[in-house]
């Protein structure tokens, strides 16, 4: 079956990547970028390796989103960013393809313990079932 995966941040996590932080989110330093993307680049080489990665993908900061609706015409409406800096939004995701539940709970468990700087907000890795043909709703 398979799953998608996925990790939350606001904008204000980007600012502290970037060494921008405040009070609620610690400015991250170098050291800790590259503790993360060692971290994050086993986790996908593992996944390649055991058949289980479909794809995965880290997102461009919140501030670069662009919402698109449509008038009571049908005509677009877009707005962009940049948006409120407690607003969290998808950050990245993986779209994986395991035997069950339990072993994509497995996976979440590990992403979570991915390193980032102490006091660091601590947003939950969210799982969803993706349907397939015929799959019930």
């Amino acid at each position: 079956m398979k799953y998608l995966v996925m990790v939350q941040g606001s904008q204000a996590d980007y600012d502290a990547m970037t060494g921008k932080g405040s009070a609620q989110y610690p400015a991250w330093s170098e050291d800790d970028l590259q503790a993360m993307f060692a971290f994050m680049r086993r986790l996908n080489e593992d996944l390649a390796r055991s058949g289980e990665l479909v794809d995965g993908q880290g997102l461009a900061e919140p501030a670069r989103t662009r919402f698109v609706t449509a008038d009571e015409d049908g005509r677009p409406v877009v707005t962009d960013g940049p948006y409120g800096d407690t607003q969290v939004q998808l950050a990245g995701y993986w779209v994986l393809d395991c035997p069950d539940l339990d072993r994509v709970t497995g996976i979440a468990a590990r992403i979570a313990r991915c390193p980032v700087p102490e006091g660091t907000p601590d947003y939950p890795v969210v799982i969803r079932p993706i349907l397939e043909d015929g799959a019930d709703m």
